[in-house]
This record gives C-alpha cells, structure tokens and sequence, in this order.
C-alpha cells in the first residue's frame, strides 16, 4: 500500500486494518460510464486510460495480497483516481452551472454495513478520505457541504484551495453543454433527459473482497457537468451508488444517478441474491439491463460477490473498467463488447 496514504491515514486516527485469514480475494474498478466508444479518445488519451486503470487495479489488488483489508484497497484506489484529471472525480471534477467543483463520496463495510458518506463539499483534497473518516469517526453517515468541510478541518485532512479542482478539459465540457442547453432552450426542444454528450456520466468507483470475506465499496463523484441548485446524485447515497453486505456483494454504480436513487439499484442486486436467489451476474445483468434501462436511465455498476465473482454490465456505449476475480481473471476495457 502507498506508504503516503497509509500515514495520511494513520494520521487521521484511521490506521490500516489487516485481513486475517486465507480466503479468496477480487477487486472491480470502474472510472465512469456513457459515450465512450472506438474512436471517440485519441490513441494517445486511451493509452492514458488504460495505463490508469492498469495502474490502479494493481494498486489495489496488492492491498488485498499483502493481506490489507477490503476497505484498504477501496480507499487506495479511489484516493489515487481522485488525484488523477482523467476522471470526474476530485481533481478531475466536472463544473456547475456556477463553474464550482462539488464533489460526492461514500463507502460501505460488508462486515456491519457501516457506512459514510459527503456531499456537496468544495474544498477536500480526497473525499473518499471524508467519507471514511465519517463512517469511523461519526456516529453519521452522511454529512454535506459545510458541516462535512468543517469536519474535515477538525479530524486534519488535507484542505485545498477549489482552484485546485479547476481543468481546462472540464471547463471546456462545460461550455459545451451550456451552449447545447441555451440552443436548446431557444429552440424549446428536448425533453430533460435528452441532453449532449456524457454530461450526466463520469464517477469512479471500487468493490473488493480481502482474504477475511469481508467485502467492501466506495464511489466517488464531481457529479454532472452544468448541475445546479446543490444538486446530489447518487454516489453518496447508501443503497443507491455504493453498497456492501458480506451476504451477498459489495456494488459502486456510475450513471444519470438520479435513476440509480429512485430505482435502488446497488441494493436492489444485493437483494435480488439474498431473497430471490440470483447470481450476481444475473442480478446485475436485470437491474442494469432491464430495470433500469427500462425506466430510462443509464449507466453501469462494478461488483464482486462473497466469492469473489465479478460482474461489470453497462447499458451505455462503453464503460472504463478493471477487474481481477478470484480466480486471476484480469480485465481491462473501456468499449462494449471489448
């Protein structure tokens, strides 16, 4: 593990758990989903993607070798990816409607199904970090905007400047949707869901199984690109972007999350295994494929079950994903049918 994050996590009072025992273990990563697909990145923007995502798999699979705990690997990657301008995520976060950066994040312990979660905050270097540290330090599991940075401050987490969230990539994409949305409003055509590009899309996310059985997930967000009024999707909210039962399986969700809150969809899988008896795979397959596609949203989710069985559908044109299950099975892809 990245000898940096574990003294900033020592030094929040969080420390690194062991995972004791000799189980299986699996690791699914995702970095967003929506329009990408052959030919939309140049081969030098995929060759970053892959390399990413590669590196970060990596990452977090040798937390759960060396014995480190699930939450370890999810907090690992999601730090590393948060830190990275390639996702919407941290220093990657897409603009509001105000040119702000407002970053979402949670994660989950199958163990006890303890949870934590940060919304809306602007000036918190790594918001997984937060959202950890109010699952471990809080007897929360939910804080927003300046309640949570004032947390932040007070449990000694790194605060930054929001000129460090601030990119020209993402800048750009918002002047982009603003132009379609004001062309849009002129000409008084378009539904609210039917809107440019994959504004709506673009989270990262982690599930994980360490050698103890314990599963684990977390998802963070700079939300969609042109959001207004403290708008909130999905990835702070336990059940809907991020979930986590030794039972069943541990799910981090990316998509138009408005759809992903109202449908449930990251406990609605976990669900389906424990009451109807369906495979992961199956369970994510119809939530993804059939529920949720049906009632109009889209987006995907990555998740690993208690035996380390990984499944990673999407409805959208690509999704960017890495996985290693529980048999070595490595997976590095960012099309469909890839």
């Amino acid at each position: 593990m990245n000898k940096v994050l574990i003294l900033m996590m020592a030094l929040m009072g969080i420390g690194e758990l062991a995972a004791q025992g000799d189980g299986p273990i699996a690791i699914a990563i995702h970095g967003g989903a929506g329009s990408v697909r052959p030919g939309s990145l140049t081969p030098e923007a995929e060759k970053e993607y892959r390399d990413m995502l590669n590196k970060v798999l990596d990452a977090g699979y040798q937390v759960l070798r060396d014995g480190g705990s699930s939450l370890d690997a999810v907090t690992a990657v999601i730090t590393q990816m948060e830190d990275s301008p390639l996702f919407n995520a941290g220093k990657g976060a897409v603009f509001t409607y105000e040119e702000t950066n407002e970053l979402d994040a949670s994660i989950m312990f199958g163990k006890d199904r303890s949870a934590g979660a940060v919304a809306g905050v602007r000036i918190v270097k790594n918001p997984i970090l937060l959202a950890r540290t109010v699952m471990e330090n809080s007897p929360h599991v939910l804080l927003a905007r300046e309640g949570a940075e004032q947390f932040a401050k007070e449990q000694g987490l790194e605060i930054v400047d929001p000129a460090y969230f601030h990119t020209e990539k993402r800048m750009e994409s918002l002047r982009r949707v603003r132009e379609a949305k004001e062309k849009e409003a002129r000409e008084k055509q378009g539904s609210r869901n039917d809107t440019p590009g994959d504004w709506k899309y673009g989270t990262v996310g982690v599930a994980a199984l360490d050698r103890a059985g314990n599963l684990a997930a977390g998802t963070s967000t700079g939300g969609m690109t042109y959001k207004r009024w403290g708008r909130v999707g999905d990835s702070p909210i336990i059940g809907a972007g991020t979930w986590a039962d030794n039972q069943t399986c541990a799910v981090s969700a990316t998509g138009h999350g408005e759809f992903f809150i109202r449908w449930g969809v990251a406990q609605d899988i976990a669900a389906r295994m424990e009451y109807g008896g369906q495979t992961l795979q199956d369970a994510a397959d119809t939530v993804i494929h059939k529920v949720l596609k049906k009632a109009g949203g889209e987006g995907g989710i990555i998740a690993v079950d208690k035996n380390g069985k990984v499944a990673m559908p999407f409805n959208t044109a690509g999704m960017f994903r890495a996985a290693i299950d529980a048999d070595g099975n490595r997976t590095v892809a960012m099309y469909g049918e890839e």
